[in-house]
């Protein structure tokens, strides 16, 4: 029996590598005549990088980067196994858990970091970009970026901005007239999943500015100045930002993305499963296993379990579903493709508990094991020990 195994992450516990490699553990253990192919994937989020890398034979890249607050933080990226392609996630560099909670302000909050990441693989040679929005910790538009690709934001006396997003209201004029031609004709994808406006009620600062530290006082200011930089972006170079969907995503940087690298925002799932190449390997496949922390109703609402579930049901396979919690699972989950799905938790435990590293590889082995006594049932074998699967 060939079996694919397609986990996105257990967040806080397990990356998708790690997760599918107790699974496949586990099947293993049930009987070692199955082929057990592992496929690490993402939802355009934590562990994209990390997903894709490994699915393409690539490497992780460390640097040092600003930070939201200015200082400076290590961030990781990767660059793809054609070594031409990397893959930035927004929050190494501007992402909320890098500020402590007492210290979030996203009037002070900068991207700065991401363009410098974009820079360093452009030097590096990358001509292909994939971006993962999601977790900032700021609201400035994306113009700490773009500053840090060469776009000048000045006020009405002719000097540059400073950095967040108290500065937006500030802009009077765009200068991109140093931006370097590498980072032009670079082509850009961007994993985005929300669907917000720049500005207004549903737009970055009154949906997401709350949770990155502002006060009521402080999500009017932002989205004054979130407003003000789209009259001039729209004023000196006939783009509507506000029409964008997903603009507001990451604080704007879904605006910064989309109006001035000319990107169009894409599902996370789609196109990260489309990187790695998931439909190919589902050829050849008999059943599909896959799963993250916890399946519930927004699981098949664009998550990376619903979208390898549709991918396989196209392809008339089983979709087995594993995770830690599945208390909210309900109806659309079977509906979006699943067949079946399964907690890997045996009994009453704390949170903290089963989230431990090695509680939740324990877990997912044990289950994967019993899965795979059940499908040697149906193939009227007897289980039987075996070697352990690699990474594929």
């Amino acid at each position: 029996m060939n079996i694919l195994v397609a986990m996105d992450s257990l967040k806080g516990s397990l990356s998708s590598v790690e997760a599918n490699k107790a699974i496949a553990e586990g099947f293993f253990k049930a009987n070692s005549a199955f082929k057990v192919q592992t496929v690490p994937i993402a939802d355009g989020g934590e562990g994209t990088a990390e997903a894709l890398v490994h699915a393409t034979n690539g490497q992780l890249i460390e640097s040092v980067v600003t930070g939201p607050l200015g200082q400076p933080v290590k961030a990781r990226y990767g660059i793809l196994g054609d070594r031409t392609t990397a893959v930035i996630e927004i929050a190494e560099a501007c992402g909320l858990p890098l500020v402590p909670e007492a210290e979030r302000n996203p009037l002070i909050a900068t991207s700065y970091g991401v363009g410098e990441m974009i820079l360093e693989a452009v030097e590096k040679g990358c001509q292909y970009f994939i971006i993962g929005l999601g977790g900032s910790a700021t609201n400035d538009a994306g113009v700490g970026m773009l500053q840090a690709l060469g776009y000048r934001f000045l006020n009405k006396q002719g000097f540059d901005i400073r950095y967040g997003g108290a500065e937006l209201k500030n802009i009077a004029k765009i200068d991109s007239s140093c931006v370097p031609e590498k980072v032009r004709t670079a082509r850009y994808r961007v994993a985005c999943d929300v669907h917000n406006p720049l500005y207004g009620v549903n737009g970055a600062a009154y949906i997401f500015g709350p949770q990155k530290g502002a006060t009521a006082e402080m999500v009017k200011e932002l989205d004054d100045g979130l407003k003000c930089f789209a009259n001039v972006v729209l004023e000196q170079f006939g783009v509507e930002l506000q029409h964008i969907s997903g603009a507001g995503a990451s604080g704007g940087l879904g605006a910064a993305f989309a109006g001035f690298l000319q990107v169009q925002l894409e599902s996370g799932v789609g196109l990260i499963l489309e990187m790695a190449g998931l439909e190919e390997k589902l050829q050849e496949v008999d059943i599909v296993v896959t799963g993250e922390g916890k399946l519930d109703r927004q699981t098949s609402m664009g998550k990376a379990p619903a979208g390898i579930s549709r991918l396989a049901r196209k392809h008339g396979l089983p979709v087995i579903a594993l995770a830690g919690d599945i208390s909210d699972g309900d109806s659309p989950l079977h509906e979006s493709g699943i067949s079946a799905y399964f907690t890997i938790v045996s009994g009453p435990v704390e949170l903290e508990a089963a989230m431990d590293p090695e509680a939740a590889r324990s877990n997912l082995k044990r289950t994967a094991e019993q899965i795979g006594r059940l499908l040697c049932l149906s193939m009227k074998k007897e289980p039987r020990d075996g070697s352990l699967a690699s990474e594929a």
